[in-house]
């Protein structure tokens, strides 16, 4: 959503390693030598695949699209430590069983699906077997179907709109979202605005 110059995240490694590597790594505090370090920019888009390594740095702010787990293993702290003054429990033994320990495979953005509509257009901006996300940019008047398959989850990226479901109406503007749950029906966006668009 936004990066300050010189922004990077970690994403995967730079070149394929061994489990004993990544845990003497961890252990001698050079885990970082052998991360994969991405410049970010506003508008860049990550598919990270179950069991990468992937850590954001300072100056960006993100959207999270994610299958819902409550599964991290935290294996690297940068020395930060807790509420009670003490570091933070790592989980080096349970993240080395299952962590990918080799470059990840990123897609060509370039090559985006774009469907085009009266006062629209939609580009596929990732897909999974667990969600679907889109860009979509409107200006006027769109309509659209929420079917029994899905939610849809919309998040404002800029601009301002009116959305109209089920009888009702909601303004919404950048940094806003709002959840149309599923089987609710045509939904329309009135206004000049760039959304974030998720199915499943």
């Amino acid at each position: 959503l936004g990066a300050e110059e010189g922004a990077t995240l970690y994403h995967g490694f730079k070149k394929k390693i061994t489990k004993e590597e990544f845990s003497e790594r961890i252990k001698n505090n050079t885990l970082l030598e052998v991360l994969n370090k991405v410049p970010v920019k506003k508008g860049d888009v990550f598919f990270i695949e179950s069991g990468t390594v992937h850590a954001i740095g300072a100056g960006i702010m993100i959207c999270e699209i994610q299958q819902n787990s409550n599964t991290t293993y935290r294996i690297y702290d940068y020395g930060r430590l807790g509420k009670d003054g003490k570091p933070r429990e790592l989980h080096v033994d349970k993240a080395a069983d299952v962590t990918k320990l080799c470059p990840p495979s990123i897609p060509d953005s370039s090559k985006r699906e774009v469907e085009k509509f009266d006062n629209a257009s939609r580009s596929k901006l990732t897909s999974c077997d667990l969600f679907t996300m889109y860009e979509l940019s409107v200006d006027g008047e769109y309509s659209s179907v929420c079917d029994e398959q899905s939610f849809v989850s919309l998040l404002c990226l800029e601009g301002s709109a009116e959305i109209e479901c089920d009888g009702k109406k909601l303004m919404m503007k950048k940094g806003e979202s709002i959840f149309i749950p599923a089987n609710k029906g045509k939904f329309t966006i009135n206004g000049n605005v760039k959304i974030l668009e998720t199915r499943l």
